[in-house]
């Protein structure tokens, strides 16, 4: 009887399988002659693999296993494994996954997971800030910047400040899917499988895609609406050109100029400029997203005499907006209308997101939006 040592179980020269002794965790290693590398499968992975195994008497296939979350991946590639040691058989090293999920919603779903983990609500209006100052660069006759990552090279510019620490409460998510994607990697080197290494490139994390599907969250958590984002984005390599953004001392007329260049209109201005409902500018609570914003500029409450606080709500391109007929319009709208408010935001802030947005050319093909 062969005895099975529970917390290493060596099935071939080239390949050892690491369990934890309290039974069947994630991580495991692969042993080469001359090298251990160490990872843990990536938490979206929902694979295929087979296993060749050879009794003691001729050479037969079996055990094709298919799991549907990492757990249950390692739980049943390890009772393959006791089962055919248990029988006096050995694994062989062909060893390979035959096929994986690649859609832009489990993607999704996978970052946004990681970033539950570090997400509060005191810091999502810092996030939101990090979206537009990434994607807000996009001039459309020009066809230049957009949402591509580039803020991480563009943080000592003036416009940018204090903007390093919401890409602070981003970094150990992007460590994290990084590392993912090594244990992806490493999997994939046992597939001899052209189209699935192929398919694995899908699973890569830009910086724009991260912040992107940030924004989107901190909208969420703060009791807005879930807004899907399509994943893909390529990051720049150098920094987007300045002048761009519009400025915090913009009156209504150089906001409607200059959303014009970036390709939107004076309602989706409006719409976006609802982001800072959230964030100490005194548009409500600042940790709740809803249509407080357009209600106090109707309100008007730096205009009131003795009123210290009002005094202090909002940016000077903020009021501009109220004294702005065509603004007003929409100020009013969405005042009254919260739902519509959510809806219009949804589409607005999908497209600031895909502007100028350099696609991966095998985006498409994961993509289900």
């Amino acid at each position: 009887m062969r005895r099975i040592n529970m917390q290493t179980l060596t099935v071939n020269p080239l390949m050892e399988f690491n369990v934890a002794a309290a039974g069947l965790q994630n991580n495991f290693r692969i042993s080469y002659p001359s090298t251990t590398r160490s990872f843990t499968s990536p938490s979206f992975l929902r694979c295929r693999c087979y296993c060749t195994v050879s009794p003691s008497a001729g050479n037969t296939k079996k055990d094709f296993l298919q799991a549907t979350n990492r757990r249950h991946f390692m739980n049943h590639v390890v009772a393959l494994i006791l089962a055919t040691i248990g029988q006096g058989q050995e694994v062989l090293s062909s060893f390979a996954i035959t096929e994986f999920s690649s859609s832009n919603e489990e993607k999704l779903e996978a970052i946004r997971a990681e970033l539950r983990k570090v997400l509060k609500r005191p810091k999502a209006a810092g996030l939101l800030r990090l979206v537009f100052h990434d994607a807000g660069t996009y001039n459309n006759m020009t066809q230049t910047g957009g949402m591509n990552g580039s803020i991480l090279l563009e943080l000592e510019r003036p416009e940018n400040a204090g903007l390093g620490k919401s890409v602070k409460i981003l970094e150990p998510v992007k460590t994290s899917l990084d590392a993912s994607m090594q244990g992806l990697k490493i999997f994939l080197d046992f597939s001899y499988r052209s189209d699935i290494n192929t398919a694995c490139l899908f699973w890569l994390v830009s910086w724009a895609d991260l912040i992107a599907v940030a924004g989107a969250e901190a909208v969420s958590i703060c009791g807005g609406p879930q807004i899907p984002v399509r994943m893909g984005r390529l990051d720049a390599l150098i920094a987007d050109p300045e002048g761009e953004l519009p400025a915090e001392t913009f009156n209504a007329l150089r906001l409607k100029e200059n959303f014009s260049r970036k390709g939107f209109t004076t309602r989706e201005l409006v719409v976006l400029s609802g982001a800072h409902t959230l964030g100490n500018k005194g548009f409500g609570n600042p940790l709740v997203f809803d249509n407080s914003y357009f209600k106090v500029l109707l309100r008007k409450p730096w205009t009131e005499i003795g009123n210290e606080m009002g005094s202090m709500t909002g940016l000077p391109s903020d009021r501009s907006l109220v004294d702005d007929e065509e603004c007003l319009r929409w100020i009013n709208y969405y005042a009254n209308d919260q739902e519509k408010f959510f809806e219009d935001f949804i589409s607005a802030y999908v497209k600031l997101v895909n502007s100028g947005v350099n696609w991966r050319t095998d985006a498409a093909k994961y993509s289900s939006m």
